[in-house]
């Protein structure tokens, strides 16, 4: 499936024209690699990331929506990879930890 169709249909992107824009413009990265067209296909396993107005998102496909349905049914076809309460990446219990590990102490 298209990306700029599947951020549309995923209800990530409000428009499938904005979703092209956003693709065009460099900022989505599919498998840790950077998509400049919004022809690029995605299938099922593939991750994908995804900057959003306050974080950085993401998402690893788990199926490929048939229609752009209810938010429930295009939630039920990824799963966030970085979700609030797990750690995150660069956070200050992810620093904390690292620390701890290297034995140094915390300031």
């Amino acid at each position: 499936m298209r990306i700029d169709r599947l951020l549309w249909f995923l209800r990530l992107a409000g428009s499938r024209s904005y979703a092209q824009k956003w693709v065009l413009a460099g900022h989505i990265r599919l498998n840790s690699q950077r998509v400049v067209k919004p022809n690029t296909d995605v299938a099922v396993g593939d991750v994908l990331t995804l900057p959003m107005k306050t974080q950085v998102r993401v998402i690893d496909i788990l199926a490929l929506p048939r229609r752009r349905g209810p938010a429930a049914e295009a939630q039920a076809c990824y799963r966030v990879l970085d979700a609030k309460g797990a750690m995150a990446i660069a956070g200050e219990k992810a620093r904390s930890d690292a620390q701890v590990c290297e034995g140094q102490s915390l300031p």
